[in-house]
């Protein structure tokens, strides 16, 4: 994606939504650094094993689920950006720890830290891109930001791969103080946003009672949404995280380098494709576009699941092809979803609402990846394409459903009209 078209792309973006898409695309370049390292690096340099690494990884997401709540109810009471800010330091020293840690129980101490970090980053974000964009402008705001994120998983991805050697630790220790580094850069970003998503919204009416949790729970359009969304997160995002890689390389018999190729395939699309997806799904239905996504995804593991029974060069082509039908699904569902859950968000509690979509990644990042880890580990490989599959297709039919429950506003057709 060329400069000029992101910075045109930008000049439409509300002034202070900037910011924290700036300082959040440097942020995933450190991300982009480590992360697709983290189970060798604790595996392999920190000599832990695969299956402790492993753990350590779930650990993220079981760390995460027990903080998200909590994190909700911090961001309605002070606002966003402060705990936004504090999230990303909380991170950045979790990841300083991790660097360090040279046995089990430091690493476990530095997993969780970074865990706690996280919850307070992606919800916190999500709720402040959402108060200070106007519903006509969310989309775009959210999907420019899952471009500008995957671009620096991306461009921490090719650096990672030109530094990192597991028989030089040090080269890891560098690649985390890095990631630390850029965490701090976005709190600067944030810092700059002077009297922006601080304290909580003023109310119109004072005497009005503050439902928290039990009024968001009480929201059924959000409870649908959250629902569908879990059986399509599962089965798509949570899935591709463990199974993708093992499907290809046990059963398909890809190198760990094919399998490099097909994510990079996977973020190439991303980058290129979502601000023309941007600008096409204006106006139409955010309900009917995301089961689109389940209808996409559902056809990636289909492609996908045919691959392996071919000689390894077909393999690695449909493989790829799969990679990129994926990304289409996930350029949609990047604007979309985020959009819908903001603009049903009642104003005093947006973080609440934030916290519950961050709660359905958190859950589909701990069963997508026992489940793929259990179903090919016990040798059911084309079982476990079935569920998949059939999990996207159920949660595209419950999007389309709700669409009955949303006013046309929530549902994005009146956007930009």
């Amino acid at each position: 994606m060329r400069e000029g078209a992101i910075s045109r792309s930008l000049t439409a973006i509300p002034r202070g939504a900037r910011p924290v898409l700036w300082g959040n695309g440097i942020a995933a370049i450190g991300n982009g650094l480590t992360m697709p390292l983290l189970v060798v690096y604790l595996g392999q340099v920190r000599g832990l094993g695969t299956t402790l690494a492993g753990l350590l990884v779930a650990l993220l997401a079981v760390v995460a689920l027990g903080c998200v709540g909590p994190v909700g109810a911090l961001v309605d009471r002070f606002g966003p950006r402060p705990i936004l800010m504090a999230g990303l330091c909380i991170k950045s020293a979790g990841v300083v720890l991790l660097a360090q840690a040279a046995t089990l129980p430091a690493a476990i101490v530095a997993v969780a830290v970074i865990a706690a970090g996280d919850s307070a980053h992606w919800a916190p974000q999500a709720a402040l891109l959402g108060r200070i964009s106007p519903s006509a402008d969310r989309q775009r705001v959210f999907g420019m930001q899952f471009m500008l994120l995957n671009l620096g998983l991306g461009i921490g991805g090719l650096v990672s791969a030109l530094i990192a050697h597991v028989d030089r630790p040090g080269s890891f220790t560098v690649l985390y103080v890095i990631d630390a580094v850029t965490f701090l850069i976005y709190v600067g970003f944030l810092s700059t946003m002077r009297g922006i998503g601080v304290g909580p919204v003023a109310e119109e009416n004072p005497t009005a009672e503050r439902g928290g949790y039990r009024q968001v729970l009480a929201d059924r359009a959000l409870r649908r949404l959250a629902v569908a969304s879990t059986l399509l997160l599962t089965a798509g995002y949570g899935s591709l995280e463990v199974g993708l890689a093992t499907y290809l390389t046990v059963l398909g018999k890809l190198t760990v380098g094919h399998l490099a190729v097909v994510y990079a395939v996977n973020t190439g699309v991303i980058v290129v494709a979502q601000l023309f997806v941007i600008d096409r799904i204006q106006g139409r239905s955010r309900t009917r576009l995301a089961a689109l996504v389940g209808l996409l995804w559902g056809l990636s593991w289909l492609v996908i699941g045919i691959s392996i029974d071919l000689p390894t060069p077909a393999t690695m082509v449909l493989a790829c092809l799969g990679a990129g039908i994926f990304a289409l699904g996930e350029t949609l569902w990047s604007p979309v979803a985020p959009a819908i859950v903001n603009d049903l968000a009642d104003e005093r509690i947006r973080g609440r609402y934030n916290a519950v979509a961050s709660w359905t990644w958190s859950v589909a990042g701990t069963v997508g990846p026992a489940l793929a880890g259990i179903m090919l580990g016990a040798g059911l490989a084309g079982a476990w394409i079935t569920v998949v599959v059939v999990g996207c297709i159920a949660a595209s039919l419950m999007l389309l459903r709700l669409r009955r429950i949303l006013t046309p506003v929530q549902d994005g057709v009146t956007v930009g009209s």
